[in-house]
């Protein structure tokens, strides 16, 4: 069986509410390492979205998240049923 990895994740991590639209940002990387930083948001409906590039920091993963906010609006990442990648 294999082991599930253990990740750490950001302090800028957790709910962003916008519009009455509340959506879950998790920033991450493997616990233990200086690996860049995967950013990935969740919908209420358990939409994914996910970035394909890693950010070298965990603040340029909040501000890619903030300004996709302010480019396509917080319900740009509610999909039919396909998951989303930026």
């Amino acid at each position: 069986m294999a082991k599930k990895q253990k990740l750490e994740h950001s302090e800028l991590a957790g709910e962003f509410a916008e519009d009455g639209v509340t959506v879950l940002v998790d920033i991450y990387r493997p616990a233990g390492s200086q690996n860049d930083w995967v950013l990935e948001v969740v919908t209420e409906e358990d939409d994914v979205t996910t970035w394909e590039e890693p950010f070298a920091t965990d603040r340029e993963a909040f501000d890619e998240f903030l300004a996709t906010v302010a480019r396509d609006g917080i319900r740009s990442f509610f999909d039919g049923d396909d998951p989303i990648v930026h």
